[in-house]
């Protein structure tokens, strides 16, 4: 289970390696995704809260890249945070996403991205609930949701 500080390490020392990597050009990303998708994976915005389809959506399944289909989070990790957007309590597994701190208007934040394609995702807090503590706030755009089944497909 991750922790703040191996969060911040990440942040500081470098991000675990992926199990792949996917690289495309601006031209191949803008004709994959929607522009809302593009403007906040790729150029890393961010919904307004309350707004997101996957926000209050507590299925079970996978929560997937929207750019590159890696699974990043799982349903059962996923809680009501009250924020305006979708929150976990850890990735999926610990190379899925990539640490980077972020100064952007005049805060320090940990910002999270997919680990595979460097798709902008949201940011981690140390507020989350226990056992980790930690809360993964991520944009409903970023995401999609693999539902399962009683058999697991």
């Amino acid at each position: 289970m991750l922790t703040w500080k191996e969060v911040i390490n990440f942040s500081v020392k470098g991000n675990p390696i992926p199990d792949r990597r996917v690289k495309k050009t601006e031209v191949e990303w803008k004709a994959q995704l929607t522009p809302e998708q593009f403007r906040i994976t790729r150029q890393k915005g961010t919904e307004r809260p309350h707004s997101g389809a996957l926000c209050s959506i507590h299925d079970e399944g996978k929560y997937n890249c929207v750019c590159c289909n890696t699974p990043l989070f799982d349903s059962t990790i996923k809680f009501s945070s009250g924020t305006g957007w979708p929150s976990f309590t850890q990735p999926i597994k610990d190379n899925a996403i990539k640490y980077e701190r972020d100064t952007a208007f005049g805060m320090v934040r940990v910002e999270v991205m997919c680990n595979t394609c460097d798709g902008h995702l949201g940011h981690v807090f140390p507020d989350g609930p226990e056992p980790s503590g930690l809360r993964y706030c991520i944009n409903s755009e970023s995401m999609t949701l693999s539902k399962e089944t009683a058999n697991g497909k």
